[in-house]
């Protein structure tokens, strides 16, 4: 059985084992029942996967700029 501490704000941190046995990650939401003298802790829904490099994750609606496009253009009077 792992341990954790509770900080002065009431937060305690899941154990690193306990969170991937139960895909728990950022944005996961998490539910508390309390039991007795115990407290269930319940996943109840975790997000999609983001993928690391976040490329495709923003949509623009400005034309792309060309690839030949030199900034130092813009400088030039």
């Amino acid at each position: 059985m792992e341990q954790s501490s509770v900080t002065r704000k009431g937060q305690v941190t899941i154990p690193k084992s306990v969170r991937q046995r139960l895909g728990i990650r950022q944005g996961s939401k998490i539910e508390f029942s309390l039991v007795g003298d115990h407290v269930e802790m319940r996943v109840k829904s975790t997000p999609q996967d983001v993928s690391a490099g976040g490329f495709g994750m923003l949509k623009s609606k400005r034309p792309a700029v060309p690839v030949d496009f030199d900034p130092a253009d813009l400088l030039k009077p």
